[in-house]
């Protein structure tokens, strides 16, 4: 398999719910990639519980080598049914994809998957399996570079019923916007975000129903690469540029003595950009070479913040991630342009930032460091760091 599995996940409670009615399990390792989307009957704890065993049941199974089969068999024996509705107590989806790219969908009641390739639709052929009179669909498909795959629960569908779209937003209408947004937009987070941050506006703020997203996209691995502080011993600042530099994938620099080290190293002037200043930020640099050359532990702490905000709001940001400052340059590259960062962080302290006047989370650069890789990391992206 030549392409990354990006997979994300976005949720929003139903309007009054400390607890979603859905959930999500996603598990990755060298052999396969399992997502499994569940959504409990109804809303709240009861629903939170049904959804999370559906789950936990799928994943633990599928992971330890069963089939879909045997593990389709076994939810539906587990699971109640509400006999005054008649409804399974959880419906779900799952999809798995082996290490060569194959990947086989089973859904049951719940909103069919999209799968998008080449700004398409692709419709795939299903079987019908028969589980105690209760009607299962399985297709399968292989996997292409630049596949989007996206399934959702029926608050997706069902956004705007009553309010602005009387009939909600229905099914063929995500499928139009989904196939607009891959356009667009390459990450599987994004996607996800996008597309909950419509069925937020749908709702007016007020959903009436638990509301998942969860989006794999078949991608290349993206890698960036990341130096901050300076070698803790200078002797060794030309052996690692010229290590870093033959490193595959975009570079970023933060700090004023690391790209004063690049640029001496690369015998390439810094030149500062103060068109788009901002006086929260300090402005960017540019070295030839580079990528992105910005200022370290404010720059960092801010593209931190940022990251955290993002995630912290099921990807719709408070910050907008089009400014030009370094933070936010900063933080829309990682966000949209990287599935794998290594970051090469020196040993060596910076006298300024032991100032007893500086903030004391900026004098602490590891902390920023582990603070960064944490954020990255929640957001699915392969994190290294390396220090020198």
């Amino acid at each position: 398999m030549n392409f990354y599995i990006d997979v994300a996940q976005k949720s929003m409670n139903k309007h009054g719910e400390i607890l979603c009615g859905d959930n999500v399990e996603i598990f990755k390792d060298k052999d396969k990639t399992i997502l499994v989307l569940a959504d409990g009957l109804g809303s709240g704890v009861k629903a939170n519980i049904l959804a999370t065993m559906t789950c936990k049941i799928a994943v633990t199974m599928l992971k330890e080598g069963e089939s879909i089969l045997e593990t389709i068999d076994t939810i539906m024996n587990t699971l109640p049914v509400c006999k005054v509705r008649n409804l399974a107590y959880s419906t779900f989806a799952i999809i798995e994809i082996s290490k060569d790219g194959n990947c086989s969908i089973i859904e049951y009641d719940n909103p069919p998957v999209f799968i998008v390739r080449e700004n398409k639709f692709l419709d795939l052929e299903k079987e019908l399996l028969m589980y105690q009179d209760k009607k299962v669909y399985s297709s399968s498909f292989k996997l292409e570079l630049g596949d989007q795959v996206t399934v959702v629960s029926d608050g997706v569908i069902h956004a705007g019923v009553g309010g602005i779209l009387n009939l909600g937003w229905q099914w063929n209408h995500v499928k139009e916007f989904l196939i607009k947004e891959s356009k667009y937009l390459k990450s599987a987070d994004r996607i996800s975000s996008s597309l909950l941050e419509t069925c937020r506006t749908l709702y007016e703020n007020n959903p009436g129903d638990d509301t998942t997203v969860a989006t794999i996209v078949a991608r290349r691995e993206e890698v960036v690469n990341l130096f901050s502080g300076p070698p803790e011993d200078p002797a060794k600042d030309e052996s690692f540029v010229k290590e870093y530099m033959k490193q595959e994938g975009k570079k970023i620099v933060c700090g004023g003595t690391a790209s004063k080290i690049i640029s001496r190293i690369l015998d390439e002037p810094i030149e500062t950009d103060l068109e788009y200043f901002d006086p929260k930020i300090p402005p960017i640099g540019r070295i030839k070479g580079i990528d992105l050359v910005t200022e370290g532990v404010l720059t960092l702490s801010k593209t931190i913040e940022i990251l955290k905000s993002y995630v912290g709001n099921d990807g719709i940001s408070n910050f907008n991630l089009n400014k030009k400052d370094g933070a936010s340059l900063l933080a829309k590259l990682l966000i949209e342009d990287c599935t794998h960062i290594n970051i090469w962080v020196g040993n060596a302290i910076n006298p300024a930032h032991q100032n007893p006047d500086f903030p004391i989370e900026l004098s602490i650069k590891l902390k920023i460091i582990n603070d960064l890789k944490s954020v990255l990391e929640s957001l699915g992206k392969i994190t290294n760091i390396n220090y020198i």
